[in-house]
């Protein structure tokens, strides 16, 4: 498999803008011939299907929730990074960039990143004008806050709500398009393949969740904007139906999976209560801006937070990272949170979290300012553990919560199967090894809004396309080994369930590849997950019939492409023996406990490459150049 990025030439700087005038055009009158099918309908699906709607194409949007609304964008809370400089703090494109970068510990494409920073300042624009309420300061002026991996204020917030506000506008957009007939919506749908003719993208293959058929749609271009698959850990921050499946039956029709190792730990959790859960609740990252967090100094203290003293308490990211405190990176505060609770110093009833305390900052800003800034997750908070936060401290604990990894893309956005093109957490190109906070937002919209819509009019306007429909042999083949599949989950009458069996892989996860992996604990997983797969196939049960709306199924079809999926996770992390960011090696660390790069044997995009049913994948590789930052120890003391 070749790898071929498509950098443009010349400074990174005029790389987008020169790239955009050298891409080919579709002419008004002919983009309406032209059909393209969008797979997910959160902030990059959604942008992608209104804009392109907009632009002229026919666009059918296809998602598994009941409506767009209801995609996973909506849980977003903290906000969105732009380089608006509204602060007049020294912010700047280069500082976003520069800081992406480095948040993702040099392990991202340089000239995606800078394009991502110089979209960054339409977005807001863009979203203002969709009529968004972002907060605003007293004068009328957009307000910012920072976030973690930042020394300046350029997130943009709607309260807790920001996910949820950005998504209204893109769904509003959407609407217009399906009312004006240019985008055709399919909800309760999902994509369990995709159709390859002659080496292209030219369709999908659904299944109906309310009715079971099994139908295949053909277009000139598919797009896949079908989010991450942080579930594969089953206890996640993610909604239960978020899954790996429309991306892993694209990596087994040709497209090279990249980075899967690359997971990102969030460090502002509730923390995991019991074994009935089966998901886990985020708290802002924003709530770091007031909030600090600290443990009992001495390990197995059991007294309530207010009884403990200054002097006895640790409010270790900021002893320990005197320049960034409690805002320094995500991957690096879990970690520090982890090794604390694994010393004994956890809190709460199961000793399993750290406390988040608001008191230092009412008593400085007033109960009344707080609410104003974080009242509906203060309110989320108590309603989940009946503890008010404006009395005692908050528990959090890290979880998992987003992906870097993701689908191989080169710079017009496109996988290695000819029109096959991934946007948003799908793919894997812009956060390298480990997100900044704020930035899931600004990708998601930065490729639906304004890189997509360039790009896939290039593509679409250098092929010749023969005329095909859903009548293709392609199309036939492709139902046809997507109904076996069906029918193989449907004939599993062993007496496990579906939840067991994730649960389990889950724990194996968490445990061997997740905060901090090791190559003894890689290795044992790589002989687990076989066996573990095997005993699915033979142990599970599956209710129902595929001709009705079957949820067990639905999540059989999901959990048996994690058990997959898993495998080429921790067969990802066992190559690369080096620390970067969220993928934590326990064999190389710095002697203070920090991730150990080896920028030598490791500066490289690892692109996995399907090898065909029992085989081990095949590794591509692409090197990773850095021409405007110099690779550095990552510090953020």
């Amino acid at each position: 498999m070749e790898l071929r990025a498509n950098v443009p030439d010349g400074p990174i700087e005029q790389k987008w803008d020169r790239h955009r005038v050298e891409l080919k055009l579709v002419n008004p009158a002919n983009k309406r011939k032209y059909d393209v099918i969008v797979v997910g309908s959160g902030l990059a699906g959604a942008s992608a299907a209104a804009t392109l709607g907009e632009l002229g194409y026919n666009v059918r949007c296809f998602c598994f929730q009941d409506s767009a609304r209801r995609a996973h964008s909506i849980a977003a809370q903290g906000g969105i990074n732009a380089a608006k400089n509204y602060q007049n703090d020294g912010d700047s494109v280069f500082r976003l960039f520069y800081d992406t970068i480095k948040g993702g510990d040099f392990r991202s494409r340089e000239a995606n990143v800078y394009r991502l920073a110089q979209i960054s300042v339409n977005i807001i624009d863009q979203c203002v004008a969709q009529g968004v309420p972002f907060a605003r300061e007293y004068g009328g002026l957009l307000a910012n806050r920072s976030f973690g991996g930042a020394q300046v204020s350029r997130t943009f917030y709607a309260r807790g709500q920001t996910g949820q506000q950005l998504l209204l506008g893109a769904y509003q957009a959407l609407s217009r398009q399906i009312a004006a007939g240019k985008v055709a919506m399919y909800p309760r749908t999902e994509m369990l393949d995709v159709i390859a003719i002659d080496g292209r993208a030219r369709g999908i293959v659904v299944r109906d969740l309310v009715t079971g058929k099994v139908s295949s749609h053909v277009a000139h271009a598919v797009v896949l904007a079908s989010g991450g698959y942080a579930n594969v850990y089953y206890l996640s921050t993610n909604a239960k139906g978020c899954n790996v499946t429309a991306t892993w039956r694209a990596y087994k029709r040709g497209a090279a999976f990249a980075n899967p190792c690359f997971t990102q730990i969030h460090p502002t959790c509730i923390p995991h209560s019991g074994d009935y859960q089966s998901k886990l609740t985020l708290m802002s990252e924003s709530l770091r801006n007031d909030g600090r967090i600290w443990v009992p100094q001495r390990a197995g203290d059991t007294r309530p937070p207010g009884e403990i003293p200054d002097a006895e308490r640790d409010y270790y990211l900021e002893r320990i990272y005197p320049s960034f405190g409690n805002l320094a990176p995500r991957d690096i505060s879990s970690r520090r949170a982890k090794e604390l609770v694994d010393a004994g110093h956890g809190v709460g009833p199961l000793k399993n979290g750290v406390y988040l305390d608001f008191r230092d900052p009412i008593a400085r800003l007033g109960r009344g300012e707080i609410a104003e800034r974080y009242g509906n997750l203060f309110e989320m908070y108590e309603r989940i553990t009946g503890e008010n936060p404006y009395e005692v401290p908050m528990r959090i604990y890290p979880a998992p919560h987003y992906v870097m990894g993701g689908l191989w893309v080169d710079y017009n956005l496109m996988t290695t199967v000819s029109g096959l093109f991934v946007i948003g957490e799908a793919n894997f190109s812009d956060h390298g090894a480990n997100r900044l906070g704020a930035s899931a937002l600004m990708q998601g919209l930065a490729d639906g809004y304004f890189v997509l819509p360039y790009t896939i009019g290039d593509y679409l306007a250098g092929q010749r396309f023969d005329q095909v429909d859903d009548r293709h042999a392609a199309c036939r083949d492709t139902e046809r080994e997507v109904g076996q599949r069906v029918n193989r989950l449907l004939s599993a009458k062993g007496s496990r369930t579906v939840d067991g069996v994730h649960r389990e892989l889950g724990a194996l996860l968490r445990e061997k590849c997740g905060m901090a992996r090791n190559a003894a604990g890689l290795q044992e997983a790589l002989r687990t997950i076989p066996e573990l797969r095997e005993r699915f196939w033979r142990e599970v049960r599956v209710t129902g019939s595929g001709a009705e709306f079957n949820q067990e199924l639905e999540k059989a079809g999901r959990v048996a492409d994690f058990l997959e999926f898993g495998e080429l996770m921790c067969q990802d992390a066992l190559q690369r023996e080096e620390s970067c960011g969220g993928h934590f090696r326990e064999e190389y660390q710095t002697p203070d406990g920090e991730a150990l790069r080896d920028d030598e044997r490791f500066a490289y995009v690892a692109a996995w490459e399907y090898a065909g049913a029992g085989n081990p994948a095949r590794l591509n590789r692409e090197p990773l150049t850095f021409e405007s930052v110099h690779l550095t120890q990552r510090s953020y003391q």
